[in-house]
């Protein structure tokens, strides 16, 4: 059923200034589910005027108050937190238990870990024991304009909102057009928790029109994107003439290196990996770069994780994969798949095409290409699917060097028993994260990359300081 989704500006909903409208449309059956309404110039203006009449109100809230609002936004998430799953699968095609279980709750666990490091924050903290009365402060931004993607839609808007917010900026959220009904329940969430109006306002929008606009705007003091790389380019040139904070996390195609003693289920563990969430994700392992010795049996492990990879209906419940978001990305997808073949590289399972027994849906076959060479297309550029690249080195420092030979720099993993060789490798990769051996990051630790996937530090600490400025004070009363 079609419905009207409207903006959230100056803590009221309220009608788009004209009407242009998107069909929202549900990956998994290609049918239209909902109607938005795009934002103009005239909606963007609201929204960040609301925004700037806030702020004086809202960075002047003592901290402990910022901190109260967002922890009855905690609960109310938690509250919706099924409806938040079900929107997810809708608009980009999570299957319901992924849905439920790490898209939504994402955003659950980003809340928790802000609460718990904003109630560690020092807002005041001493230069050194060199210069006793000489300190730096942390100050919130302004108004700040937040460009969120589509596949991992809670994930990213908690990792903006929240400590933004917190810092006590106010803000402007323009979500993806393809996916925003999730941003939709969250402006509902935020309203039910009571946050003050104008501390948090949406608008819908595309990124020529909205994503522009607050780039542009001489009322907007920062920018925090997440995407492509090719659109953060152009907002930080859209942004420059105004000297806005610009924050970008762009894409990835992370090297999974995978040494001759890691553990037994180090393959299949990174091919499952690659294939998680329909290989929607910027920090997968999409190039898995294998020691020579191991290299045929890897292969093989790989192909077989890719054949047993179930693709159904995001409307099911079940361990398997979903569509990918639209008809566009499926294009761009099965290009790359055939100009793999084309390029030399062997194709060991999947391929072009939808898989069996499958007619309608934005449905990709996991696909697995072995003898892949670093300087091929689908080694280079950010496929966005469930492709992995395999490829074989013989030294360490070959590995090393293959994986940095990449225009992108997010997130890396290693593989092998010997914690010498992953302290050192890990230390010689050019990338913001590095996971090894299956074990994830530590709860607020800092997503982020180097080159061109942008030098953001999302979470944490660093992600509340990433919405603040600092400012030197000297002569400061310790005292008082």
């Amino acid at each position: 059923m079609l419905d009207k989704r409207q903006f959230y500006i100056d803590g009221a909903w309220a009608d788009p200034a004209a009407a242009r409208d998107l069909e929202v449309i549900d990956p998994s059956t290609e049918e239209a589910v909902a109607v938005i309404s795009l934002g103009d110039q005239a909606d963007t203006d609201r929204a960040v005027a609301a925004a700037k009449r806030a702020f004086p109100e809202w960075s002047a809230t003592p901290p402990a108050k910022r901190l109260a609002v967002v922890e009855k936004v905690l609960k109310v998430y938690e509250s919706r937190i099924e409806d938040m799953a079900r929107a997810i699968s809708l608009e980009m095609g999570a299957p319901q238990d992924m849905s439920l279980n790490s898209q939504a709750a994402a955003g659950t666990s980003h809340i928790q870990n802000f609460i718990d490091a904003f109630r560690e924050f020092e807002f005041v903290r001493p230069l050194g024991p060199h210069a006793p009365n000489s300190v730096t402060t942390w100050e919130p931004v302004g108004v700040v304009g937040l460009i969120t993607p589509w596949n991992w839609p809670m994930n990213q808007v908690t990792l903006k909102v929240i400590p933004a917010i917190l810092a006590g900026n106010t803000c402007v959220l323009k979500p993806s057009e393809i996916a925003p009904l999730s941003s939709h329940l969250f402006a509902e969430i935020m309203d039910e928790a009571g946050v003050p109006a104008g501390v948090f306002n949406l608008v819908n929008g595309d990124g020529m029109g909205v994503g522009s606009q607050l780039s542009t705007h001489p009322d907007v003091e920062m920018i925090s994107f997440t995407g492509s790389t090719r659109a953060g380019i152009a907002i930080t040139k859209a942004a420059a003439d105004s000297l806005k904070k610009v924050v970008l996390e762009l894409g990835g195609k992370g090297a999974n290196i995978v040494f001759a003693d890691a553990d037994a289920k180090a393959v299949a563990r990174g091919a499952a990996h690659c294939f998680n969430n329909t290989g929607q994700s910027c920090n997968a392992p999409t190039r898995m770069l294998v020691e020579r010795s191991v290299y045929d049996a890897a292969v093989e492990t790989a192909a077989r994780v890719a054949t047993e990879t179930a693709v159904a209906t995001a409307h099911q419940p079940g361990r398997h994969i979903g569509p990918v978001v639209s008809k566009a990305q499926w294009d761009k997808i099965q290009d790359l798949i055939q100009q793999g073949i084309d390029e030399g590289a062997r194709l060991v399972a999947g391929g072009t095409g939808l898989p069996e027994g499958v007619n309608r849906g934005y449905f990709v076959r996991p696909t697995v290409f072995a003898d892949v060479s670093n300087d091929m297309t689908i080694a280079q550029q950010e496929i966005f699917g469930p492709v992995l690249s395999i490829i074989p080195f013989d030294t360490e420092e070959e590995a090393v060097r293959i994986a940095n030979d990449t225009p992108y720099g997010l997130t890396n993993y290693v593989q092998s028993q010997d914690g010498a060789r992953r302290n050192r490798v890990a230390r010689q990769l050019r990338s913001g994260m590095v996971e090894m051996n299956g074990e994830s990051r530590g709860a607020g630790s800092a997503f982020g990359g180097v080159k061109m996937s942008g030098r953001a530090r999302e979470g944490g600490v660093m992600g509340l300081e990433e919405f603040m400025d600092s400012k030197a004070v000297s002569a400061w009363d310790n005292d008082a």
